[in-house]
């Protein structure tokens, strides 16, 4: 007779843990330590009002621009309008591309450079910590910049810590400039943040009339050597109807620059401008 023996199952197999979370325990775990919970609390929500009250405050001041109406004067086109692409006119621009080109512009690393180089920011866009309200003065910070000799601070290697074009644009763009564009009716928002609410408006109007200057004086620039170029191939042509062509092609670039120099507002026109 055969006898046979039971093999007792593996411990892991007779094992059955229990995976139920018991709500009621792990309540009263957490009811045990609920005064470590709440000291952890306070002391972290403390730290972060303090951190939050020893942030001096940021202001911003916005400027909201229209888009200058682009010339509605009569197109030119055939034989007249290849003519004045072979002499550098683009007589077929409008507003809207010139509104672009100079919403790029304002951002531009050439164009910020000189606008901080002409009014002076170098000091107030990369070594300010405050503004003191009461004398309304700027608060620099020592180490960087001493305002009493305009003079720059130093490194640990010894170089000069005066900023490059490079670092002011960088600074100036990350902490202080915003522009952005309502895409349904075309309008420019010019933003400034800052320190001193003062020279948030004063910066971001400083932008607005700037970058109207900039890209006037480029389109004349650009009108005038049309002129002198439509002047030089007026004089070699014995055509009478090549002569009336550019005739009409320096009337165009003249009336270019009468409007340019006329308006005060050339590519923005304040809807709504900057204020305290």
């Amino acid at each position: 007779m055969t006898r046979y023996e039971r093999i007792p199952e593996p411990s892991e197999a007779r094992y059955q843990p229990d995976d139920e979370i018991d709500l009621r325990e792990l309540f009263a775990t957490l009811w045990a330590g609920k005064w470590i919970i709440i000291l952890i609390t306070i002391l972290f929500a403390a730290a972060g009002v303090a951190y939050a009250l020893c942030k001096p405050d940021i202001y911003q001041s916005n400027a909201l621009l229209a888009p200058a109406d682009g010339e509605s004067g009569g197109r030119l086109g055939g034989q007249l309008g290849s003519l004045a692409s072979l002499a550098g006119v683009n007589i077929g621009e409008d507003g809207s591309s010139n509104t672009v080109i100079a919403k790029e512009v304002l951002q531009s690393r050439a164009f910020l450079t000189e606008f901080i180089r002409r009014h002076e920011l170098e000091a107030p866009v990369v070594a300010t910590k405050a503004w003191n309200t009461r004398q309304s003065e700027w608060v620099y910070d020592r180490e960087i910049y001493n305002p009493e000799t305009g003079e720059w601070g130093t490194g640990e290697n010894g170089d000069s810590l005066q900023p490059t074009n490079w670092d002011l644009v960088k600074t100036f763009k990350a902490n202080h400039l915003s522009v952005s564009e309502n895409k349904d009716n075309g309008m420019v928002t010019v933003s400034v943040k800052n320190l001193s609410p003062l020279a948030a408006k004063q910066w971001t109007e400083w932008l607005v009339k700037d970058i109207n200057e900039h890209m006037r004086a480029t389109d004349i620039e650009e009108a005038e050597a049309s002129i002198n170029y439509l002047k030089v191939k007026l004089d070699e042509t014995k055509i009478a109807g090549m002569q009336q062509v550019f005739y009409q092609l320096i009337e165009r670039e003249t009336r270019t620059v009468m409007l340019a120099n006329a308006q005060q507002e050339y590519v923005f026109k304040t809807v709504d401008p900057a204020v305290v």
